[in-house]
């Protein structure tokens, strides 16, 4: 079979890249990993031509890896064996949006900040936001069961998944879920495909809930000398029942970064920068800000608090444009490894710092930084090629010390290529399940082959 014949006849010519320079953005992603180049990009327009493409790989035999906005930092959405990678850049666009259900319908290749723009119009918000959501997609964020700075308050992307439609291999279309709010008829599959990394089948549109925007939200930033007051200040506001929205947190080496890039300073003797958010009334904003302020006031080195939508703004791309600016700080020839952990909230503290000392016995200077209110923290090294085989071994230490403290491998990056290992030790025997499953809807195993199991 002549596989790149088949897909421009099922595509058309000018959505099947064969072109080296075409194809050289596809062999990366975010991640410091690199495949070989596919065989071809295919860029269908349908969920139909979606199942097409699974159709003809699956007859041939050829991998094929699904890839959204390209912003997976495990290797999850490159491929090992070339093959073809499925963009679903032409399964965009938001459907539907029905506040009066509780749901958007939006395909796949949506990026989740032009969906978040959309429903902000209305009044509304879908809550998983990572710090990538420019790029990051809906099927991308489903597939890897991604986070971000609201899940505190909203837990992740499978809170917020009613249905699904995928493309199969074989050429099938099978919808999960639905529209209703409430459902307990079978099996969970949606839950199933949620995180899966597209190891199953690809997602070509989500039904997704969405809840309103708060009506208002106050901010506090404080300071504090050790992590272990910052994550105790904010369990106390949990204990409190106070209304948060994010609790993040970064180290010192972060908060020299978000000085270089942003000109945010910090205050003699800062090791840690502490921001929580607040979602309240517009009449109680002001009371629920004050007892949050009065809480981090008794343990930080400063506290500010703001409501003023423009410093919100402002501390909000700081926060988010950490990464970037981590980037922009790398010596040549370094890679920056981003790595993924979650503990429960009480045990992060110690965790970080075991963190630490592993990082110096492996000779790196760790940066962490991550979201205290529910436990996830994302320790972030500068390596050289040359020193690759203590960064793996590193990571596998991370996760290692995150399972040692009750938590997990991945809070909300996925397994890729990265944590095939660390997932083997998590699971156990839920491993020979989840390839007993892999195997019912992918029996020939094109799909993402070498990523997760």
């Amino acid at each position: 079979m002549d596989v790149v014949a088949e897909l421009r006849r099922a595509l058309g010519a000018g959505r099947v890249l064969t072109a080296k320079e075409d194809l050289i953005p596809y062999s990366r992603d975010a991640s410091y990993f690199e495949g070989p180049l596919p065989l071809a990009v295919a860029i269908p327009g349908t969920a139909e031509e979606a199942a097409e493409v699974l159709r003809i790989a699956d007859e041939a035999g050829i991998p094929v890896v699904p890839r959204g906005g390209g912003t997976s930092v495990t290797g999850s959405s490159i491929p090992v064996e070339g093959g073809i990678v499925l963009s679903t850049r032409g399964l965009g666009g938001v459907r539907d949006v029905r506040p009066e259900d509780g749901y958007a319908i939006a395909g796949a290749g949506t990026p989740l900040g032009e969906l978040d723009e959309l429903l902000s119009r209305l009044g509304f918000m879908y809550p998983p936001d990572p710090s990538s959501s420019s790029a990051a997609t809906v099927g991308g964020s489903i597939a890897t069961n991604a986070g971000g700075l609201r899940g505190v308050s909203y837990g992740n992307t499978r809170c917020w998944v009613m249905g699904l439609r995928v493309a199969l291999p074989g050429g099938r279309l099978l919808w999960v879920g639905g529209r209703a709010l409430k459902r307990s008829a079978g099996y969970d599959l949606v839950s199933l495909f949620v995180g899966s990394e597209g190891t199953l089948g690809v997602i070509t549109e989500a039904i997704l809930r969405i809840a309103p925007r708060p009506e208002a939200v106050g901010r506090a930033v404080a300071y504090y000398g050790g992590m272990e007051a910052a994550a105790s200040a904010v369990a106390e506001l949990k204990r409190r029942g106070l209304p948060l929205l994010t609790a993040e947190f970064v180290d010192g080496p972060s908060l020299r970064a978000i000085e270089e890039s942003f000109g945010i300073r910090a205050p003699e003797g800062a090791e840690y920068m502490l921001m929580v958010d607040v979602a309240s009334t517009r009449e109680s904003l002001r009371r629920h800000l004050d007892e949050v302020g009065a809480v981090l006031s008794g343990s930080s080195l400063s506290v500010e608090l703001t409501a003023d939508p423009a410093r919100i703004d402002e501390l909000t791309r700081a926060r988010r444009g950490l990464y970037p600016a981590l980037l922009g700080r790398r010596a040549p020839g370094q890679l920056v490894i981003s790595m993924d952990v979650a503990v429960p909230p009480s045990e992060l503290a110690a965790a970080m710092e075991e963190v630490r000392s592993a990082s110096r016995s492996a000779g790196f200077e760790v940066i962490i930084a991550g979201h205290v209110g529910d436990g996830n923290f994302h320790p972030t090294i500068y390596v050289y090629p040359s020193a690759m085989d203590r960064a793996r071994d590193l990571i596998l230490e991370v996760g290692r010390i995150a399972l040692r403290h009750g938590g997990s491998v991945s809070a909300e990056h996925g397994i890729g290529l990265e944590k095939r290992e660390l997932l083997a030790e998590e699971a156990g025997a839920w491993l020979e399940a989840m390839r007993s499953i892999k195997a019912i809807f992918d029996p020939n195993g094109i799909m993402n082959r070498g990523k997760v199991l």
